[in-house]
């Protein structure tokens, strides 16, 4: 037997060794209502301690004019001791409104990079912010907006206006996520589960607003946004619809290509032992969903994404669910595409 020192090849020798306690069950369709039970049961476990809803005591600290839309800045409570703050979106007109005047509604989730604002178009002058939008087209709140959904963009923790002291996590050696997701463990709880439930929390500022169809709430995002929708999706019912642009994967994408991709905010306790990513995207189902590829992906590993999507295909169809489920393996990079996520949220939000 080879002799193991690093963390890498023993992550390496797990995986290849594992036997995932709940794959899905391909050859047993009708059991997919208790696997997904049990799936998101054991993962929400996973989280540790989870937070006690508070009242939001949501507040608008700004709201300006433009165009096509209004932007308001707020700021909620999402538990005990944390408050997010927020952008939203509202059109002034939309093909989208039902007859009773409400409308369809997304939550936008950011990146690992400059939290909620490249989202909204709002550079502050940062060249790198302006390269991000154009390179990675991050402005989609600002595409749904003019699309006609009422949109809200919140910073995830660690990000944005959420983000901690530089002297305590951002050196050249490490990683923020990584810092405040060893913290916070101290207190039996984990930094991707904590950002679900403040996106849990978004979803019930949603269903408060008064222009919102609570019937018709979706979610979409990129790299970590994508995460976010990933897992928000699967344990959040609220959500109608989806699109995971630039995240599906495998666990071997981690490992076996080296490409070390994740991070503290990314990390799913236990994963391993449950399943796998595609399993957690698969929690979607039968919802609409988007899995977005970009075939020149400079950030995951192209043939591993396109491996993870057909696993998802297979679940859907399994389930005859399989005309709600749209891949768009696209010809760009580590990016935001639309172009059949944009269609599919249409044709499963837009009409009330």
């Amino acid at each position: 037997m080879k002799r193991i020192f690093t963390i890498y090849d023993y992550c390496l020798a797990r995986l290849k060794a594992r036997k995932p306690l709940l794959p899905f069950p391909f050859s047993r369709p009708k059991e997919h209502p208790t696997w997904r039970r049990k799936l998101r049961t054991a993962l929400w476990r996973e989280f540790g301690e989870m937070p006690q809803r508070v009242p939001l005591n949501a507040r608008v600290l700004e709201r300006k004019n433009f165009d096509h839309y209004v932007r308001e800045k707020i700021v909620f409570q999402t538990e005990r001791w944390m408050w997010a703050p927020a952008w939203v979106l509202i059109p002034k007109e939309s093909p989208l409104r039902s007859k009773s005047g409400k409308l369809p509604a997304l939550v936008a989730a950011h990146g690992h990079g400059h939290g909620k604002d490249p989202l909204v178009g709002e550079t502050h002058g940062d060249q790198a912010i302006m390269d991000s939008i154009k390179q990675l087209n991050y402005s989609y709140a600002l595409q749904a907006v003019k699309r006609g959904y009422f949109v809200i963009v919140p910073d995830w923790r660690t990000f944005g206006e959420r983000s901690d002291p530089d002297d305590w996590v951002r050196r050249t050696y490490r990683d923020g996520c990584d810092v405040a997701n060893n913290a916070v463990q101290y207190f039996g709880v984990h930094l991707l589960g904590l950002d679900v439930w403040d996106g849990m929390r978004a979803i019930d500022y949603l269903e408060g607003r008064s222009e919102v169809d609570a019937k018709r709430i979706g979610c979409l995002g990129l790299s970590f946004g994508g995460t976010m929708t990933t897992y928000l999706t699967a344990f959040d019912l609220r959500i109608k619809a989806a699109c995971i642009s630039g995240y599906v994967s495998t666990l071997d994408n981690a490992f076996g290509h080296r490409r070390g991709n994740f991070c503290g905010s990314q990390a799913m306790p236990g994963l391993a032992r449950y399943g796998d990513i595609p399993d957690v995207a698969l929690l979607a189902a039968p919802r609409p969903l988007c899995i977005e590829i970009g075939l020149k992906e400079n950030c995951f590993y192209a043939p591993d994404m396109q491996k993870a999507a057909r696993y998802v295909a297979r679940g859907y169809k399994a389930i005859g669910a399989q005309d709600r489920l749209v891949i768009d393996a696209f010809p760009g990079k580590h990016e935001f595409s639309g172009r059949k996520a944009w269609p599919l949220f249409e044709r499963w939000l837009g009409n009330p």
